[in-house]
C-alpha cells in the first residue's frame, strides 16, 4: 500500500514536470524570395481572330446548250481547266448537216435576189411605148425585197446551225476545278434552255478564293470609316486547322448590305490568293485582322496575371517590400506574354516568380528578374472562338 502511494506520487511529479515545461522558442519564418520586372514595353500588332470557311470566287453549273448523244469527255475528274477547253462533245452530225441545208436556203435566196434584181433592173428604166404599168413596176420592186429578206433570213438560219455545231462541243466557261462528270459517253443530254437542261459538271474558281466570316458591328463602322478616308482595304493573315503560322494573305473586299438584327453580326468576306490550287471551297480557317494597328503596349508573363474573383489583377512590390495586387484590364497573348491595356504603370516592379508566396499584404525579399519575349510560339489547338483577340510582337 505504502509502496503504491509512493510510486503514484513520482509519477504525478515527472507528469507535472513534462506537461508544466515551457516549449522552445519557434524559429522566424524567413522572408519568401520572389523574382522582380518591370513590365516589357514593346509595339505590337494587336488582332482580332474569326472563324471562317473558303468559298469559289465563280461557281458554273456547265450543261449543254444543244441536246444529243454525248460522244466524248475531254477532262478527268477533278482537273483544273482553262476558260474555253473542251469538256464534253454532243454528236455534231445532226447540227452539220442542219447547217448544211441552211447554208444550201442561202444559196437560193442569192439567186431568187439576183433573179429580181434583173427583172426589175430590165423593166424600171423602159419608156414609151415599151413602159410597164406602175402597177408592175412596184411588184417587180416588191420581188427584189422579198428576195432580199428572204436571203437575209436564210443567212440568220445559217449563223443559228452554226451555233449549234459549235455548241456540240462544250468548253469551260470560267478557269477552275472542274468537278466529276454527272454523265458518261453514250448518255442522252438535253440542252433545253434554262435549268432544265442536264447538268454535266460545274467548275469552282479557286484563283483567287473568298474567305467568307461573320464579324461584329465594331468592325463593319472600322471599315466603313476606312472607306470614306479612301483608305486600301485592310489586310487579313488565314492559318489552316492544321497551321502554326497564318501563311495565307488576303484583302477584305465586300460586306453585306445589313446586320443580322438577331445575331448583330455581318457578313464580311475577304479575298485570298491561290495560284496553286491548294485552298478548295468548303475548308474550315481562322483569320486574324488588324484591329487597331501597331500600339505601344506593356507585356507581363501570362501566368502573372491572377483572378481575384471577377477581376484580374498583378502583383506588385513596393519598396518596402510589401505586396500590392492591382486590378489591370488585359488584352491578348503574344509570344507568352499577355497585353495589359491599363492598370499598371512602366516603373512598377512585377512579380514574376514564386507567385504562391506571394500574398497581398505580406512581405517578400525581392530579387531582379527579366521579362524576356518566347522565341517560338506553339500551335493553337484546335480552332480559336470566333472573334478572340490576339497580338504579334513588332
Amino acid at each position: 500500500m505504502v509502496i503504491g502511494v509512493i510510486a503514484l506520487v513520482l509519477v504525478a511529479g515527472v507528469g507535472y514536470k513534462f506537461f508544466s515545461g515551457r516549449p522552445a522558442d519557434a524559429a522566424p519564418m524567413p522572408t519568401p524570395s520572389v523574382q522582380i520586372a518591370a513590365p516589357l514595353v514593346r509595339e505590337v500588332t494587336e488582332w482580332n481572330d474569326y472563324v471562317g470557311r473558303f468559298a469559289p470566287s465563280r461557281t458554273v453549273e456547265v450543261r449543254p446548250r444543244v441536246s444529243g448523244a454525248v460522244v466524248q469527255i475531254l477532262f478527268r475528274d477533278g482537273d483544273f481547266v482553262r476558260q474555253g477547253q473542251p469538256l464534253f462533245v454532243v454528236d455534231p452530225r445532226p447540227y452539220r448537216a442542219a447547217l448544211a441545208e441552211a447554208q444550201a436556203d442561202v444559196a437560193s435566196a442569192r439567186s431568187n435576189l439576183a433573179l429580181a434584181r434583173s427583172d426589175y433592173a430590165r423593166f424600171a428604166g423602159l419608156t414609151g411605148d415599151e413602159a410597164m404599168a406602175a402597177s408592175e413596176v412596184d411588184q417587180l420592186r416588191a420581188r427584189v425585197r422579198a428576195a432580199e429578206a428572204g436571203l437575209a433570213g436564210a443567212q440568220a438560219r445559217v449563223q443559228t446551225r452554226a451555233l449549234n455545231v459549235e455548241f456540240a462541243t462544250v468548253r469551260a466557261p470560267i478557269s477552275g476545278r472542274v468537278s466529276d462528270r454527272r454523265v458518261d459517253v453514250g448518255n442522252l443530254v438535253s440542252g433545253d434552255n434554262g435549268a432544265s437542261a442536264t447538268l454535266l459538271t460545274t467548275i469552282n474558281a479557286v484563283d483567287p478564293i473568298y474567305f467568307n466570316f461573320d464579324a461584329s458591328e465594331a468592325l463593319y463602322l472600322k471599315t466603313q470609316r476606312e472607306r470614306q478616308g479612301k483608305q486600301a482595304p485592310a489586310s487579313v493573315q488565314v492559318r489552316l486547322q492544321d497551321e502554326a503560322d497564318y501563311r495565307w494573305n488576303g484583302k477584305l473586299d465586300f460586306t453585306d448590305n445589313g446586320l443580322d438584327p438577331r445575331s448583330g453580326t455581318i457578313r464580311v468576306r475577304a479575298v485570298v490568293p491561290n495560284a496553286d490550287g491548294f485552298l478548295t471551297p468548303g475548308m474550315f480557317g481562322n483569320m486574324r485582322l488588324a484591329d487597331a494597328g501597331k500600339v505601344r503596349a506593356m507585356l507581363v508573363p501570362d501566368e502573372a496575371v491572377q483572378s481575384d474573383q471577377a477581376r484580374k489583377v498583378v502583383l506588385t512590390v513596393g519598396p518596402d517590400g510589401t505586396v500590392t495586387a492591382k486590378p489591370v484590364q488585359i488584352g491578348p497573348v503574344v509570344n507568352g506574354l499577355r497585353v495589359i491595356r491599363s492598370g499598371l504603370a512602366t516603373n512598377d516592379r512585377v512579380v514574376i516568380s514564386n507567385f504562391q508566396s506571394a500574398v497581398a499584404g505580406s512581405k517578400v525579399d525581392p530579387k531582379p528578374g527579366r521579362i524576356v519575349a518566347a522565341r517560338t510560339k506553339a500551335a493553337p489547338s484546335g480552332p480559336i472562338s470566333p472573334m478572340a483577340a490576339q497580338a504579334t510582337l513588332d
